[in-house]
């Protein structure tokens, strides 16, 4: 798995879908609204990239709607079909 590093928060690349995954871009358009979510959805959709954020249940800001099982369901029902997708899931950092 890749590591991303975005405003110093470590993500692994976990799914590259169609090759959807473009550093430069992400960079621009993360910001810190996304640093409180466990994992980030892109898609691409008319040459723009989209990000959605996932939870797991046991994250303080979790709400059902983004529950990170519905990852599959948003990209079937809300994205594209056969579009370009990506999922980053932040990595924790054990304190040694």
């Amino acid at each position: 798995m890749e590591k991303i590093i975005l405003d110093n928060i470590e993500y692994s690349l976990i799914k590259n879908v169609n090759d959807g995954f473009n550093l430069e871009v992400i960079t621009e358009k993360y910001t810190d609204f996304f640093a409180p979510f466990d994992y980030i959805v892109g898609d691409w959709a008319y040459g723009k990239l989209r990000l959605k954020g996932f939870c797991n249940k046991g994250n303080k800001i979790y709400k059902p709607f983004n529950d990170k099982q519905l990852i599959d369901k948003y990209i079937n029902e809300k994205c594209a079909y056969g579009c370009k997708w990506f999922v980053l899931e932040k990595q924790i950092l054990e304190n040694k």
